[in-house]
C-alpha cells in the first residue's frame, strides 16, 4: 500500500513524523513505511559494541540484530533489498535518534518496557531474551543472582538492567543491595569485569553469549550462569505514533518465524552457546496502539 507524500502545509500530522524529514534528504514521508516502498535510503541504529548482536568490525556492522533489520525491511519492501544506512545507536541515544528523526528504525537490543512505550512505538517483539548474570571463569563465589548482593555490578548508561538487580518489583526484581560500577556501555563494562573492577555484568542472555563467544576466540574467560530471571521483548524501535510502519514490520516478522529464518538466524548467532535458551516460537506482537 501506497501513502500521500507529506506537503508543507500537513499540519498536526505532519509535526508527528517531522523527524523522518532529516534522513529523506530532498523527501519528506510520512511513515518510514513510504520511505522503504519508495526506494529511500533507509538509517538503521543498532548497537556498533556487541559480539553476535550488533558488532562493528569493518564498513558495516554484523550480528543477529544486523540481520533481522535486513530480513524485516526487505519484507516490507515486497522482498526486494533496501538501501540502508547503519548508524550507531547506544542504549543512551535511542530515543533521542528516534524523536530528532537521527534514525528512522532501530534494532538494538531494545527491550520493550511501559516506560518507554511512552516515548516509543514499538514493533514485535522479534525475539525474546532473558536477564542472566556473567561472571569471570574461576570466580566460585557468584552462582546464583541472589549471590549479587554485596558484589559490584555493572550500570551501563542508558540500560535499565541493574534495577532487575537492586530495585523491586514492579520495577525491579531481586532488591538486592549491590554495588553499582558505572560504565559507558556494556563493552565497557566486559573490559572492567576483565579488569577485575567489578564482579559481575548482568543483562541480557543473548549480549552476555555473545561477549563469552568474543572471549574465548582471544583466550579469555567469561561463564554465564544460566539462571535467566527476566523476560526481555527485543522489540522494533520506531518514532511515536508510526502505527503504519509497526504493523508492517509486524507482519514480516511474523513472516520470518513462519518461514524459519528467525530460527535460522539465532542458530547462525548463538548456536551451541552452553546454558542458552533461544526462543523456539514467534512471540506474541505487543500491538502497535
Amino acid at each position: 500500500m501506497r501513502f500521500r507524500r507529506l506537503s508543507a502545509a500537513v499540519g498536526a500530522a505532519g509535526l508527528l513524523v517531522a523527524g523522518l524529514a532529516a534522513c529523506g534528504g530532498d523527501k519528506t514521508y510520512a511513515t518510514v513505511l513510504e520511505k522503504v516502498q519508495d526506494g529511500g535510503t533507509v538509517v538503521v541504529g543498532t548497537k556498533w559494541d556487541q559480539p553476535s548482536l550488533g558488532l562493528k568490525k569493518g564498513a558495516e556492522p554484523e550480528g543477529f540484530d544486523v540481520d533481522v533489520a535486513k530480513a524485516v525491511l526487505k519484507e516490507m519492501n515486497g522482498g526486494k533489498d533496501v538501501q540502508i544506512t547503519w548508524k550507531e545507536s547506544a542504549s543512551s541515544n535511542r530515543e533521542p535518534f528516534l524523536q530528532n528523526g537521527t534514525v528512522d528504525i532501530i534494532f538494538a537490543t531494545y527491550s520493550i518496557t511501559e516506560a518507554r512505550k511512552q516515548k516509543v512505538t514499538f514493533g514485535g517483539p522479534y525475539v525474546v531474551a532473558h536477564q542472566d548474570v556473567m561472571v569471570r571463569g574461576n570466580d566460585t563465589s557468584i552462582s546464583t543472582p541472589q549471590d549479587l548482593k554485596g558484589k559490584r555490578i555493572c550500570k551501563a548508561a542508558g540500560s535499565n538492567s541493574y534495577k532487575r538487580i537492586t530495585d523491586p518489583p514492579p520495577d525491579g526484581q531481586l532488591d538486592l543491595d549491590a554495588q553499582l560500577v558505572d560504565a559507558a556501555n556494556y563493552s565497557e563494562c566486559v573490559q572492567k569485569l576483565q579488569g577485575n573492577n567489578l564482579d559481575a555484568v548482568t543483562t541480557d542472555d543473548l549480549i552476555l553469549a555473545g561477549f563469552a563467544k568474543q572471549a574465548a576466540a582471544s583466550g579469555g574467560q567469561f561463564k554465564v550462569l544460566g539462571q535467566p530471571f527476566t523476560d526481555e521483548k527485543y522489540g522494533v524501535g520506531l518514532k511515536k505514533g508510526d502505527t503504519k510502519t509497526c504493523e508492517a514490520v509486524n507482519a514480516a516478522i511474523k513472516k520470518l518465524w513462519d518461514n524459519g529464518t528467525m530460527k535460522q538466524l539465532q542458530e547462525k548467532w548463538f548456536g551451541g552457546i552452553q546454558g542458552l535458551k533461544l526462543t523456539e516460537s514467534a512471540p506474541p506482537a505487543e500491538g502497535c496502539a
